[in-house]
């Protein structure tokens, strides 16, 4: 399989997955000034939409593609350098922590946007669901940021040192 686009030995989608982590967070802030500030409920509702489907593809994409690689552990034998043993663990850990957010990040952000798609009227404006509505989104905010982040630190550890 091909080498990923940024330079380093990883995945053609590992490299995409790792750009769309660096994309999601500046959307998801811009998604809620659109409906904190300008109160743009509908752009808010149909951003959030896309970048669900978006995310939820290319992750799909990328656990196909982790299944083609072998992997995680092949495409860390991509390397030049193989990591040492205290650097491996140190990535587990990172991974292990990585997985958590990205993994509890699905269910939340699903549950907070099917629940807004069906209580919310059309077009979306503020209603009875807002009380548990902004609690989920902003707990979802925090998950998919800290799975950014974190997936940013896997990349990093595993790949660019």
């Amino acid at each position: 399989m091909a080498d990923g686009f940024l330079g380093y030995p990883t995945s053609l989608m590992l490299d995409f997955v790792v750009c769309a982590l660096v994309l999601i967070v500046p959307l998801l802030l811009f998604s809620i000034y659109l409906v904190k500030i300008k109160h743009n409920y509908l752009l808010h509702r149909n951003m959030q939409i896309l970048l669900g489907v978006t995310l939820l593809a290319a992750v799909a994409a990328f656990e196909i593609d982790m299944r083609l690689q072998g992997g995680i552990e092949e495409i860390l034998k991509k390397r030049a350098t193989p990591l040492t043993a205290a650097q491996l663990s140190f990535f587990w850990k990172v991974m292990y922590v990585h997985l958590f957010f990205a993994i509890t990040t699905v269910p939340l952000w699903a549950t907070t946007l099917i629940l807004a798609w069906k209580r919310f009227p059309s077009p979306p404006v503020p209603s009875e669901h807002s009380g548990l509505h902004k609690p989920l989104a902003w707990l979802s905010t925090i998950d998919i940021t800290m799975t950014s982040v974190t997936g940013l630190a896997v990349y990093y550890y595993g790949f660019m040192v």
